[in-house]
């Protein structure tokens, strides 16, 4: 892995862009649909972000506290609850995708494949996606499957923002650590950035929905 390569998923205007204090476009994020394939996604077209994470990760907490919604993406205490690709309309052309969670060991081995299958043809076949962000337990950082996934959009050049989600469980002193061990893990991924995150105590909410609004060009 190294620093030879740039991304046209980084570049441009969207970059430099800040969102006004207070605004969240994110907030006009509605269902769109849910499919188990990409032929019944919708059209290819405009820009994405998906959220990606390892069951009981947080993810569902995580989009909904980012677009300032109680409810957009259903939690569950039972992992594994999102088993297909969902889809989000913010605007015509802009849509955030919950892709289906992974690593659970309630499901059987042919339905995990399915899964695998489906995720890498998202990432390596849908030209509207623009960034994942992969979200993990603290306290479980880089697993096999978060490894498995950053390898992926490594290998498709995709920009990545890891959420160290429920930074609230752990001491400030002891959540830093984690944050700079991670970082380290990661330092030879030039297209990934890593910050803590809690949906509970909104620690780091601004800083991710302004990474996400600049892959989507919304100011």
């Amino acid at each position: 892995m190294g620093h030879l390569y740039t991304n046209s998923h980084m570049s441009g205007q969207a970059d430099n862009q800040k969102l006004s204090p207070g605004r969240n476009p994110l907030q006009a994020a509605h269902f769109l649909l849910s499919t188990p394939s990409l032929l019944h996604a919708p059209q290819d077209s405009g820009r994405e972000v998906a959220f990606a994470g390892r069951s009981n990760a947080g993810k569902s907490s995580a989009l909904n506290v980012l677009c300032n919604q109680k409810a957009l993406a259903r939690t569950s205490k039972t992992p594994g609850r999102t088993q297909q690709l969902v889809f989000f309309g913010v605007t015509e052309q802009v849509r955030l995708v919950d892709l289906p969670g992974y690593g659970y060991a309630k499901v059987n081995a042919q339905t995990q494949q399915q899964w695998q299958s489906l995720m890498e043809s998202f990432l390596g076949q849908r030209q509207a996606l623009h960034g994942i962000v992969l979200v993990m337990d603290i306290r479980h950082p880089l697993t096999e499957y978060d490894q498995q996934m950053l390898e992926w959009c490594h290998y498709h050049r995709m920009p990545v923002l890891v959420l160290l989600t429920k930074a609230d469980k752990l001491s400030r002193g002891a959540a830093h650590n984690t944050l700079h061990s991670v970082r380290r893990e990661l330092e030879a991924l030039p297209l990934c950035q890593v910050q803590l995150f809690s949906a509970t105590k909104r620690t780091g909410v601004e800083e991710a929905r302004e990474q996400i609004c600049n892959w989507l060009a919304l100011s």
